[in-house]
Formats: C-alpha cells, structure tokens, sequence
C-alpha cells in the first residue's frame, strides 16, 4: 500500500511539472504585452472626435505618421465626430486600456466638455493623459472694413454703441466662442454673438461683412489675413505665436487677463500601465523637440510643447476650472 502511495504522489508531482511547463512559455508573454519593450506589435489607433481637416486632426496626423515610424507599426487616425467630440470620447473611453487606442483631446473635449453636457461618466476619471503636444493659439480677427486697427480702437467703438457688433463662432460652447466671453469680461464690451455650425461658415460670413468679428485657430486665419481679406489685431495666447508673429497679444495691447485658446494632446483610456503612458509621453516630447515637428507645426499655426502627463492634467484640471466659471457666469448653453 505504502508503494502504492508513492507512486500516485510521484505522478502527481509529474502532472504538476508538466502543467507549468505548459504555462511557463506564456508568462513571458503576458509580461511583455505590459511592457515598453514589447509594445507595439500591431498598429496604434489615434482617434479624433472631429472631422478631417481642423487643427486637431491636422496635429494629429503630422504626430501619427512621425510617431509610426519611431514605433515600426502604423498609427491610424481614425475621425469619429458629433456631439461636440463626445462622439469620440466615448469610442475611447470604452476601449481595453491595452495602449493601442488613445484619443486627441483638446481643452473642448477635457476641460469645456464637461460643464456643458451631459455624459454618462466622468472624463477626469475615464481618460489617463500622456502628453500634450501643442497650443492652438486664436488669433482675433475683423472685417477690414470696420474702422479699427489696433484692440484700443475696437474697443473704443464697442463702448460707445454697446450690443452693435458681432462676433461669430464655430458653435455655442465651443473654445472660440469661449475666448470671445472672455474678452468681453476682459475688456469690458457687450458684443452680440451669432453661433454657426462649424468655422467655415463663420469665416465666410466674416469676410462678406455680415458679421464684425471672430477668434479662430492660426491655421484658419492666417491665410486670410495676409491676403488683406481679414485684419489681426491680436492673438488670444499669453505669448506670440511664431506662425504669426508680427501680431501682438491681447495682454500686450492692455487687454489682461483675456488668455485663451486651444490645445490638442494624447489620452489613453483609464487603466492603460503607467509605464507605457511614460513611455510615450517621452516619445512624444522627443518627437515634438525635432526641428521637422516644430517647423510643420507652426506651418499650421500651432505653438510646439511636449509634456509629461501630470503637466497634462494640471493644464487640463485648471482649464476646466476657469472655464466652468465663465459658462457659469455668462449663462452658456448648448442646444
């Protein structure tokens, strides 16, 4: 009987040997697909809550080809739109947090968001951020034909016929028609606001003269600008851009406090490893310092900056907090 034992013990000690040898050659694996070294080995999906064309999507597209090639495997930007970009968060928010799905936020997406809508969770808590990797500056742009060449004289016209002008935006909520509240607070004007579906329309309008003014994306003005269609008197950013940097700030011209604009940066859905979230948060920043980035970005009217994550979510957290108040205060709502 005592042999008898034996040997059962003996066989299940050999049936266990032989399961985890079954199961050894998997652990490295499971490691790897966790870790920086061995990530990626399919291609990356960069999703844009926008449609083609906008300066997200364009700042999008010229970091996925660039990071595509540091990373040996394709970056595909794939456009999902409506509903503000909620359209897309939710695509991202939903998504295994594996590090082959990350999202293109900008501040409307993460810091105006949501204070205007409502949505099913809480994107503080359903995105990670890795990194931004630029500033969209507005520039503050007039139909030639309204008397003013300098901030001080605009102003000096909106205060003498108060509710006479009209600024246009892209839609109500929006980061343009955000920075206009804001510089009506930081100037002290009432100007009257006429929402379009989209910046092409309001830019259009701009320049029949149907209305007097408008802040909109470097990328969208400046062509207009230096043909002599639209006249510049400002940018919303708290320093130059160097896409257009014979236009003053709105700080430089006795305007304090009117600071505003946009931002596009990567988020990857909530549980993505920290490590990997590190891993390109420093790919980005390195590809971001490249003369070839810099250059095609200011090309397109954005201001260059890689950061760490906690750099994004302070940028992110402080938007949202001064954006809430300006909605809060200056009664916004969307349809």
């Amino acid at each position: 009987m005592e042999t008898h034992h034996i040997k059962r013990r003996r066989v299940g000690r050999l049936a266990a040997g032989f399961a985890l040898a079954a199961v050894m050659p998997l652990m490295p694996l499971a490691a790897s697909a966790q870790s920086p070294e061995g990530w990626p080995t399919r291609p990356v999906t960069f999703v844009v809550p926008f449609a083609p064309g906008g300066g997200t999507d364009i700042a999008a597209r010229l970091l996925s080809v660039r990071l595509g090639k540091k990373w040996g495997q394709s970056v595909v930007v794939d456009n999902r739109t409506g509903a503000g970009g909620i359209v897309g968060m939710d695509v991202v928010a939903k998504a295994k947090p594996d590090g082959y799905t990350f999202l293109i936020g900008n501040v409307g997406t993460q810091s105006i968001n949501p204070s205007l809508y409502k949505m099913s969770y809480d994107p503080g808590k359903a995105f990670a951020p890795v990194s931004l990797f630029a500033d969209l500056p507005f520039a503050w742009v007039i139909n030639p034909a309204i008397p003013a060449k300098t901030p001080k004289e605009f102003i000096a016209l909106a205060k003498a016929s108060p509710d006479k002008y009209t600024f246009a935006s892209s839609g109500s909520g929006g980061s343009p028609h955000l920075t206009a509240e804001i510089f009506q607070e930081a100037a002290g004007v009432k100007l009257v606001h006429v929402p379009y579906k989209g910046g092409g329309p309001a830019m259009a309008d701009l320049m029949a003269g149907h209305v007097d003014m408008l802040f909109a994306s470097i990328l969208e003005t400046s062509g207009y600008v230096k043909s002599g269609k639209l006249r510049a008197l400002a940018v919303s950013s708290a320093r130059r851009s160097p896409a257009m940097p014979d236009v003053p700030t709105l700080a430089e011209q006795g305007v304090p406090n009117a600071e505003s604009g946009s931002w596009v940066a990567l988020l990857a859905p909530a549980g993505t490893p920290q490590a990997l979230i590190d891993k390109i948060a420093a790919d980005v920043k390195e590809i971001v310092d490249t003369e070839d980035m810099r250059k095609a970005l200011i090309a397109q009217g954005a201001t260059p900056r890689g950061t760490t994550p906690a750099d994004l979510q302070k940028t992110i957290e402080s938007d949202k907090a001064r954006y809430e108040a300006v909605i809060k205060t200056r009664g916004i709502r969307v349809e």
